[in-house]
């Protein structure tokens, strides 16, 4: 029997080490930059014989209505070397959050992030304004629509 997903779960975000490649892109064509930005970051890692150590992740670090900026990052044990000038190894968000989950294709994100911020209303929570999704499921390899996301909302 599957329980349901936890919605607006509080956690804490422990830093990890990761390698990170920053982009921007509009809305219309969003999943595939950010799969785009995954593939360059996969191809390093595989070149160099780096493994993941940890789910691929998205930190949304500005949003307006045309698009949005954004790091992706992939947690690694070791520094890849001569990295290029888009990439850098840094460490991924940490500290108080909510925790949502989104199962299904990336179109329906939207839903989820409405219900989010439904969600935030409600309680009277303010977020910072970074959200980080987490990919549990590797969406390179993983039909769109059994993708399933962790939604962390950082909190003020």
């Amino acid at each position: 029997m599957q329980t349901a997903d936890p919605f607006g779960q509080e956690t804490t975000l422990e830093p990890k080490k990761v390698v990170m490649v920053k982009g921007t892109a509009n809305w219309d064509s969003a999943f595939d930059t950010l799969i785009d930005a995954f593939k360059a970051l996969n191809t390093l890692l595989d070149k160099q014989g780096i493994k993941h150590a940890g789910n691929s992740m998205i930190v949304y670090t500005s949003t307006d209505d045309t698009g949005f900026t954004f790091l992706a990052e992939i947690p690694v044990d070791q520094d890849p070397k001569n990295l290029p000038k888009d990439m850098s190894v840094g460490k991924s968000p940490e500290g108080k959050a909510l925790k949502f989950v989104h199962r299904g294709s990336y179109d329906n994100m939207d839903n989820t992030y409405e219900a989010i911020t439904n969600h935030l209303d409600d309680k009277k929570l303010e977020a910072k304004d970074t959200f980080i999704e987490e990919y549990l499921t590797d969406p390179l390899k993983t039909a769109e629509d059994k993708l399933v996301i962790n939604v962390f909302v950082p909190l003020k």
